[in-house]
């Protein structure tokens, strides 16, 4: 009796994977079928350099998004059907998360969010934009200065009256 339970087992086992076999052939019939796309760092400036990773692409391609041009994938030597590329954001590309859609021997993959552009700071002048004092701050600094005279006079003032009892 523990024969045949044994034996039917590996009948069933040899059976599943003997009907799997040919769909896991069928997909990788032509060794390509791209996944996994990485874009490293996830969160960049615009005008940065993005590097893109494919899994599942072993002769290259191409990746394209909204957020630069298309973008050449080459195989990386040493890594398995691994294909790898360098974009260069726009500087002119919308805060918030883009897509990347790799293509490899006319099978493409899309990752929606694959990463995410933050806007730039305004640098060189502290992120002001006018030259100059405006009238706001000359009516501050007015102010200010008035304040000033007025309380020195009063102190003195008093120190004044204090000395003459």
């Amino acid at each position: 009796m523990r024969n045949s339970r044994g034996l039917a087992v590996t009948a069933a086992a040899v059976a599943a994977l003997g009907l799997a076999a040919p769909a896991a052939v069928a997909r990788d019939g032509m060794g390509v079928n791209p996944s996994n796309i990485v874009a490293l760092p996830s969160v960049i400036a615009r005008g940065g350099q993005l590097t893109i990773t494919v899994d599942g692409c072993p002769a290259g391609g191409t990746a394209t998004s909204d957020a630069f041009p298309s973008t050449p994938l080459t195989p990386i030597n040493g890594a398995n059907r691994t294909a790898k590329g360098t974009a260069t954001v726009s500087p002119n590309a919308r805060p918030g998360s883009h897509s990347i859609t790799v293509n490899c021997n006319g099978r493409t993959l899309t990752n929606p969010t694959a990463f995410t552009v933050i806007g730039g700071v305004r640098g060189g002048l502290g992120g002001s934009s006018s030259s100059g004092a405006t009238p706001t701050d000359m009516a501050i600094g007015g102010g200010l200065v008035a304040a000033a005279l007025i309380g020195g006079g009063v102190f003195w003032m008093r120190r004044r009256a204090e000395r003459q009892v």
